[in-house]
This record gives C-alpha cells, sequence and structure tokens, in this order.
C-alpha cells in the first residue's frame, strides 16, 4: 500500500513525462521564473482574454476564483490614482497567490520540491461539499485528505443533522484537511520556487479551438480550468494524473465570460463522471475528485447563483481542438476572438507528444527518421472515441454538447455540460434545450464522433502526406520554406490515406463495443450475429412505441427466466411493472403493448434457452446475477440531479451528506437499493430505505425528459 502524503507532497512525474516542460509555453510566460515575475508586476496579462501566438500550446495561469467583472475600486492615495492600469496591476497582484506558506506535515521527504503559496488580499470563504474516495482511490492513492471526509459527515438521505459521536482529528489531519481545501479550491498554489529545479512546475490552462455545433469557432481553450498539478501513479509510474480545477477564474482564453463555475452544474459533472453514467459502468471518463463550495461569490448566470469550484483528473486533458487550433480550415469565416494562422512545426511537436507519452502507441520507433505515428495517432484517437460514444449509446446518455473541442484524444468522456440520461425511451431525444436543430441528439451522438475525427484527421493531413511521402515521421522543421501547394497536395494525400480507413474503424469498434454491452444487458454468453436486429433493436422499438422507461426496462428484465411464458399470471405481473414504469400508463395500448411483449420475449426466451450449455445448474439464478450487474436499479435522473442541487443550495451542512450518499449510489449503481424487490408496505420501511426507494424511481411527470441548458 502506497503511504499517505498531503497534496503538497505529491510527487511530480519525471521532465519527460510533464506536459509543461515538453510543449511550448505562451511567450507571455515564457518559463516558471518569467512567470513568478509577472504574478508581481502584470498579473493582468494571465486574466486578459487574447490571442496567443501561433507557436503555443498553453499559458501559465494560477487560479483567481473570484466575481468578474473585477470589483477596482480607486485607490486612496492620488499618485497610484494617476496611473489606472499601475493600480490595476497592483490590485490583480495583491490577490494572487505569491506569500509562500508551510507545507502541512508529512512524515515523507517532498521529492517534488514544490512550495505552496497564497493570496495576501483574498481569503474568500471555502466549505468542501465533497469528496470522491473512488476518485481518490484510482488516480491518487496515496492521497492523505486529513480529517476532510469527516467533516463532511455520514452519507444519509434522510437524516437531517449529523449526530454521530467523531473522535476529534489530530492536529496534523486537520492541517492537512485545510491544505487540500486550500489548494482545490484554487485559494493555494503548488508551485516550483526560485531556486532552479530540473522540473520547473507552474498550473497552466490550455489553448485549443474547435467547431461548436458544426461552425468554426476560432480560439477557444480553457477558460475557467487551471491544471494545478500532475502526479504520477505509484503502481504506475508511466501513468500520470492531471489535476484540474474548473471554476478557477479567467484565463488569457476566457473571452468575455468570468471563468467561474456554479455550483449547479459542479454538482452535475462530479456525481455523473464518478458515478453510474461512467465509471462504475466501464464507460472512459475523467474522474471526480472534490467539489469546493465559494457561497460568498455571486455568479450571473440565467439566475443569479453561487460559485463552486470542480477538482477533476484524468491523463490528459488534450482534445481534437488542440489539434485543430494549429492547423485551422481554410477560409472559414466565423464572428468571435480571431484565429491564428497555422503553425505545423508546432502541430508535430503536439502530435509527438500525444503520440508517444498520452496515448503511448505501440510499435512506433521513435527517434531520428523514426517511424511514422501521425495516421496511427488518428486511428488510435478514433478507436477510443468509438468505444466510448458505444458506451454511451448502450447505457442511453446523451452529453448535449460534442464540440470538436469537447472530444478527448483519449476517448475520456469530458467537460459533461447539459448531459442526460435517458427516461422514456426516445431515439431522437435531445438533452440541451439550446440544440434547436438536434445536432447532439441522442441517435446523432456516433455521427458527432465520426465528424470530429474528421476534424482532426483535417488538421493532421499535411504531416500524415508528409510522412508517407518521406517513409518516415517527419522531422523537427519539417514545414519550414515548403510552399503552400506542397502542403495543399500533403493534405489531400494524407487525407485520402486515412478517411476511409478511419470511417471503418469507427463503424466496426462503435458496432463491437454496443453489441458486447447490449449482449451484457441481455445476460448472454454467445454472440449471434443476428441478436442486433431480432432482439436489441425491436426492444428498443417497443420501447419507444409505447413510451416506456429505457433503464427500468432493462432493470425488470433482468427478473425474466423463460419458465414465466407459459404462465400468463406471473407474465403479466412483469408486463404490469414495465407499464408501470411509462409517465402515460394511462395511454398504453395494452393490448398491443402485451402481444409485442409477448412476442419478444418468446424469441428472448428462445435465445436464452439455446445457450443453456454455457451456464451452471441453475441458469436462471446466474442469468439474473449477471443482469442485475450490467443493469443499473440507481440511475442519475434529471430529477434526482435538480433535487440534489436543491438541497445543497438550502442548506450545505445537510446537502453534503445526501450528496455524499448519491455519489455513493452512483458508485454502485447496481446494488438493489431501496429494498428492491422487498414488497413490504412502504410505512414498513425505514426513512432511509424509503428515500433510496424515492431516488430510485422515475419522479415526477414533468421532468420526464427534461432539457438543461449550456450555462454552467
Amino acid at each position: 500500500m502506497a503511504t499517505k502524503v498531503p497534496i503538497s507532497h505529491l510527487p511530480l512525474p519525471p521532465a519527460t513525462h510533464l506536459l509543461s516542460l515538453n510543449l511550448t509555453p505562451d511567450d507571455e510566460t515564457l518559463s516558471v521564473p518569467a512567470f513568478r515575475d509577472i504574478l508581481a508586476t502584470r498579473p493582468s496579462i494571465q486574466r486578459r482574454s487574447r490571442i496567443i501566438s501561433p507557436e503555443c500550446h498553453f499559458s501559465y495561469v494560477t487560479p483567481l476564483p473570484i466575481a468578474f467583472p473585477y470589483d477596482i475600486k480607486p485607490p486612496d492615495d492620488p499618485e497610484l490614482a494617476k496611473d489606472q492600469m499601475k493600480w490595476v496591476e497592483k490590485w490583480l497582484s495583491d490577490r494572487e497567490a505569491k506569500q509562500e506558506r508551510p507545507l502541512a506535515p508529512s512524515t515523507q521527504s517532498t521529492p517534488s520540491g514544490l512550495k505552496k503559496f497564497y493570496p495576501e488580499h483574498r481569503d474568500t470563504h471555502r466549505e468542501l461539499i465533497g469528496l470522491s474516495d473512488t476518485g481518490i482511490r484510482d488516480c491518487l492513492p496515496n492521497l492523505h485528505a486529513g480529517d476532510a471526509f469527516g467533516i463532511l459527515g455520514t452519507p444519509t438521505l434522510a437524516r437531517s443533522s449529523n449526530d454521530e459521536e467523531l473522535p476529534e482529528p489530530s492536529e496534523e489531519d486537520k492541517l492537512i484537511r485545510t491544505e487540500l481545501i486550500d489548494v482545490l479550491a484554487g485559494h493555494a498554489v503548488l508551485m516550483s520556487g526560485e531556486a532552479e529545479h530540473e522540473r520547473q512546475f507552474a498550473p497552466w490552462s490550455l489553448r485549443y479551438s474547435g467547431h461548436q455545433f458544426g461552425v468554426w469557432a476560432g480560439q477557444l481553450g480553457d477558460g475557467r480550468a487551471v491544471s494545478i498539478l500532475t502526479t504520477p501513479h505509484p503502481s504506475e509510474p508511466d501513468t500520470t494524473y492531471e489535476l484540474q480545477l474548473k471554476g478557477a477564474g479567467r484565463t488569457p482564453f476566457a473571452r468575455s465570460a468570468d471563468g467561474l463555475a456554479v455550483l449547479r452544474s459542479s454538482i452535475r459533472e462530479f456525481l455523473c463522471a464518478e458515478g453510474k453514467s461512467m465509471h462504475a459502468l466501464g464507460i472512459p471518463t475523467s474522474r471526480s475528485i472534490s467539489l469546493v463550495s465559494l457561497p460568498a461569490i455571486r455568479v450571473v448566470r440565467e439566475r443569479v447563483e453561487t460559485a463552486c469550484v470542480l477538482c477533476r483528473a484524468a491523463p490528459s486533458f488534450l482534445r481534437i481542438g488542440s489539434f485543430e487550433a494549429l492547423n485551422p480550415p481554410d477560409g472559414m469565416f466565423f464572428l468571435g476572438g480571431g484565429q491564428q494562422p497555422a503553425d505545423l512545426e508546432a502541430l508535430r511537436k503536439l502530435g509527438e507528444w500525444v503520440a508517444k507519452r498520452v496515448l503511448r502507441l505501440e510499435g512506433v520507433g521513435w527517434g531520428e527518421k523514426g517511424g511514422k505515428w501521425g495516421k496511427e495517432l488518428v486511428l488510435e484517437v478514433a478507436k477510443r472515441n468509438a468505444r466510448m460514444v458505444a458506451g454511451w449509446q448502450a447505457y442511453g446518455f446523451m452529453h448535449g454538447v460534442i464540440n470538436t473541442d469537447n472530444v478527448s484524444v483519449l476517448g475520456l468522456t469530458i467537460d459533461y455540460g447539459p448531459y442526460a440520461f435517458m427516461d422514456v425511451f426516445n431515439p431522437w431525444h435531445i438533452c440541451n434545450h439550446t440544440d434547436e436543430e438536434g445536432r447532439y441528439s441522442y441517435r446523432a451522438q456516433p455521427s458527432m464522433i465520426i465528424y470530429a475525427c474528421d476534424a482532426l484527421l483535417s488538421a493532421l493531413s499535411p504531416l500524415i502526406g508528409a510522412e508517407a511521402e518521406l517513409g518516415h515521421a517527419v522531422p523537427a522543421g519539417w514545414s519550414a520554406d515548403i510552399d503552400k501547394s506542397r502542403i495543399s497536395a500533403w493534405k489531400r494525400s494524407g487525407e485520402e490515406l486515412v478517411k476511409d480507413e478511419m470511417h471503418q474503424v469507427i463503424l466496426k469498434e462503435c458496432s463491437q463495443e454496443y453489441g458486447r454491452l447490449m449482449h451484457k444487458r441481455l445476460a448472454f454468453r454467445r454472440y449471434d450475429a443476428t441478436d442486433e436486429s431480432e432482439l436489441c433493436r425491436p426492444l428498443l422499438d417497443i420501447m419507444a412505441e409505447h413510451s416506456l422507461d429505457f433503464h427500468g426496462t432493462f432493470r425488470l428484465l433482468s427478473t425474466f427466466r423463460p419458465s414465466l411464458l407459459p404462465s400468463s399470471s406471473s407474465l403479466d405481473v412483469l408486463l404490469s411493472s414495465i407499464f408501470a414504469l411509462s409517465p402515460d400508463t394511462d395511454r398504453i395500448d395494452k393490448e398491443k403493448a402485451t402481444k409485442d411483449w409477448v412476442e419478444w420475449l418468446t424469441n428472448y426466451s428462445e435465445r436464452i434457452a439455446s445457450e443453456r450449455e454455457l451456464w451452471g445448474e441453475d441458469m436462471d439464478a446466474e442469468r439474473q446475477n449477471a443482469a442485475r450487474r450490467a443493469n443499473p436499479r440507481f440511475v442519475l435522473r434529471q430529477w434526482v440531479l435538480e433535487d440534489v442541487i436543491k438541497k445543497v443550495e438550502r442548506d450545505a451542512d445537510s446537502g453534503k451528506r445526501i450528496l455524499a450518499k448519491v455519489l455513493q449510489m452512483a458508485c454502485n449503481p447496481f446494488d438493489n437499493w431501496g429494498a428492491e424487490g422487498d414488497e413490504r408496505p412502504e410505512e414498513e420501511l425505514d426513512d432511509e430505505t424509503r428515500e433510496e426507494r424515492r431516488y430510485c424511481g422515475i419522479g415526477e411527470k414533468q421532468m420526464i425528459g427534461f432539457q438543461c441548458s449550456c450555462s454552467s
């Protein structure tokens, strides 16, 4: 077991594994020492929205989660008042984390050599409201959280106050917890000191561009996200985890936004990334670490809300838009902030980093005149995202905004916005109410992944074409002094070389993964080529035609066994339970629906019987257990999320305990929450069990198919 250390003692990876030491920083923040000088003299550089130089991949930025526009009052000193910009710089500098303070105590040495810095004139109230033990266990197993979990209280849906007798934590645990909250709130900053060190480190935000709703949007970038630390996994040193704060304040990529995130959207992402939707189902995702509320900071969205900082973790947050930024589409007109011209050398540098360190492509001979990697990079990104979207489709997840800047090169689900899980099955459902044309509807999601991969190929195609001509990887400076006609020829040949194969790869990977997951949901042990057409699609058609609940139907089917069919009474119980999950039970054509179900269940029963020899002595019991492990009892429905959000907004003290319980349920979605199968009357159940059962229900009719906005 790894030795636990405070967050300030987590080690940095080797210099070869640290993004900020291998890609190109913003020319305004060329090095960590230069950046430290900027914090003292010109901090507005990192708060001013601007187009950074074409060759740059990121900008050093420290978290500064404060209300925007900044409330900068005139100085009392008349001399300072004469130079407004100088006063602005001083005002901002006073709020930057520049004052060094001691690290939290640890029994281990500090191999990273990082220092901890605090602001002198900023002390917003910070309240920890969420901490993911599963996210920490998997990504940061050597992180010591002090007494942080203790102050959150016991997870519960029913008890309004924390009435437990907890042991008094040690002073050391308190210091470790305080440091953890301060860092994860963006209040304290971990950064290398003034002494030169081979692994100079400071937080950063990524530059990227992208297509938003199919329209080129120019430079975008991390407008409110700041990567605050990268640390290797103790059992797999080549795997590093990047900790990123979302809602950490303005960066050079913030455009006209405030750089903040609201409590509402932060809760939604915290629960979804870590819980039922993604990680618990095996669908690739970024991971949730913490939620820190900043209740004194007001944020204006559709209404006035309060700020919150989410910490999430992933091996990398690079996305397809990171490549598009370095080789944007030709002749694109757009309204907005602007876009740099192409920088093909920066494209090569990013591509090599992603291929070698992020994707870790096998079979590529690195070094001078090494193996070609451009085509392999595109195909690997396509494979990963195809498998990801197959998981979305199999489990009824809708992302809502699959812009190219929201598509990970690792095939991770990232940037949770107006997402939703399917209630009543409707392949045309749109979960984002600003998506009026249904571009990102459930049905369209695989096509949007193809669109995003096409954008990646378009960006990398000149390099791929050049590699094909050279017979090896392009060297440093490969595009210098090359005329546009030759680059255009490389682009055409690169696209011709890869596009058809990439599309075939996406379709194959998506189909295979979707089939695997649907077989798992139907508890099959053998794959038959006809299952998709004869069982999976007809089942979804029945759900759609009769307005049946997607997840509830699958969960109830886990109780089906072929012996039920001859017994009309047993079959009636099953179908009545399925029909009861519809929000329009009275409008179901029971005769037609029953006929459809009997026909489908007959085929299903025959298919089950055909693989009896693949199970043990009690096939029915084994199948039921397998089906229950694949079909969640608890689903993060829109009404559940809204209910949790309201309770946390109303009272953080009791709300964070509800949030912790919902996270617990989301991380264990297949458990029989609410005493599933217990037929005792509701009044005979204890309060906690009753609330669990309520949270496993479909909720009020008006929340079925509820659409969210993009605002967060």
